[in-house]
């Protein structure tokens, strides 16, 4: 699972960059930077925790 939620964090990264480098690509990063925050936040709250 933290493969596949690395993979998404890194795409959101890279796409929030480039919409802030771009100013016409604005909203590009805005919602990068949400999807980014949305999915860290899904991350840690689903994290599998270790059965005692």
């Amino acid at each position: 699972m933290w493969k596949i939620l690395g993979i998404l964090l890194g795409i959101w990264l890279v796409l929030s960059i480039i919409g802030f480098v771009v100013k016409a690509l604005l909203w590009l990063g805005i919602v990068a930077a949400i999807l980014f925050c949305a999915t860290l936040l899904f991350g840690l709250l689903f994290q599998r925790t270790p059965k005692a």
